[in-house]
């Protein structure tokens, strides 16, 4: 049986999927004050990564942890919540079949305890003040 990367199309499917989603939440303003202060380039890749790497592709994720990530950003079980439904919305557009969506939606899931610090289903919350980034990623020297 074919791997969820490749039943998802690879990593060039992936890609178009995170372009999509990301400006999918950008759009959304139920979730878009979560992202004021991100890299969205930085945000596509590791994404991106994520996907490749927990569907069984050859990419590896190295960013911080869902934990470290979140931590202070005051994400609510409803802008989570928000969030997995614009997720769903995109792989609907891109015709994604429900197993694969829900395959993909059974490895991401188990992330909600990091992500999620306020049981509320409050949407449109602003990023706390003293959220800090990631810090820049290291310039690859050729």
């Amino acid at each position: 049986m074919d791997t969820l990367y490749e039943r998802l199309g690879g990593k060039d499917a992936i890609i178009a999927v995170v372009d999509d989603f990301v400006a999918r939440c950008a759009a959304d303003e139920r979730i878009n004050g979560k992202f004021v202060r991100t890299d969205i380039g930085r945000l596509k890749r590791m994404l991106v990564d994520q996907i490749c790497q927990a569907a069984g592709g050859p990419c590896t994720y190295q960013g911080r942890d869902m934990r470290e990530t979140h931590d202070g950003m005051g994400v609510t079980a409803g802008e989570f919540d928000a969030l997995v439904e614009d997720l769903v919305a995109t792989l609907n557009q891109f015709t994604v079949p429900k197993a694969e969506q829900d395959e993909l939606l059974g490895l991401l899931g188990p992330m909600r305890p990091d992500i999620v610090e306020e049981e509320s289903p409050e949407t449109g919350t602003p990023l706390p003040a003293a959220y800090r980034n990631a810090p820049p990623m290291a310039v690859a020297q050729p």
